[in-house]
């Protein structure tokens, strides 16, 4: 996978897994990662999946529905890539926190979904529900934070509050963050989960 990796200034300060959203390079999510945490480090990963010239986690059908099989093991992929890259660079694998937009946060929740433990906690911006017949692992007293746009054609509102509750029954401490907007982000949800971060990690 293409990445990019800056070290935290402090061993005991988190590193943040930046995931962009579909059509995204690993540079995407910088700002928002600084705006939030300047002192964290930084794993920016390019999805590997190509769609049509968009860079994407993975894969969908024509109809904009996610491929399952592929998710999963692209998952399964991520986790690992995680881990290998948490060696070569010796960060803590147990203090990561994903920042994902869109697909990004879609592979985040699939991480969460598949994989205890794998994060310390997660910033999804307007994610959906990746999968609905699973039993979620111990997620207790995980803290994530799910933002949606109220008038989001791409990915429903709804979709988030099913996250939430779902999330919620396996353990997690879960707030959600609805905004006017639509599937564009804006600023009043990069506040709120820069508010978020400093209530639970800060």
């Amino acid at each position: 996978m293409k990445y990019l990796y800056n070290p935290s200034e402090r061993m005991t300060d988190p590193t943040f897994l930046l995931l962009h959203g579909t059509g995204g390079t690993e540079r995407d999510l910088l700002p928002i990662a600084q705006d939030i945490k300047v002192n964290n480090g930084i794993l920016a990963v390019k999805g590997n999946v190509d769609e049509n010239g968009n860079a994407r986690f993975f894969k969908r059908f024509a109809d904009g529905s996610p491929d399952l099989e592929d998710m999963v093991e692209r998952t399964n992929q991520l986790n690992e890539f995680v881990n290998e890259t948490a060696k070569t660079h010796d960060f803590d694998r147990e203090n990561v926190i994903a920042l994902g937009y869109s697909n990004g946060a879609n592979i985040a929740t699939s991480l969460l979904f598949h994989h205890e433990a794998s994060l310390k906690g997660a910033i999804l911006l307007h994610p959906f529900v990746p999968r609905k017949d699973i039993q979620l692992p111990d997620l207790t007293d995980v803290p994530i934070f799910i933002s949606a746009g109220a008038t989001d054609t791409l990915v429903l509102p709804g979709e988030a509050v099913q996250l939430k509750k779902m999330f919620e029954q396996a353990g997690a401490n879960v707030k959600l963050h609805l905004t006017d907007a639509g599937h564009a982000l804006v600023e009043s949800e990069i506040e709120a989960a820069t508010e978020w971060y400093e209530a639970h990690f800060g």
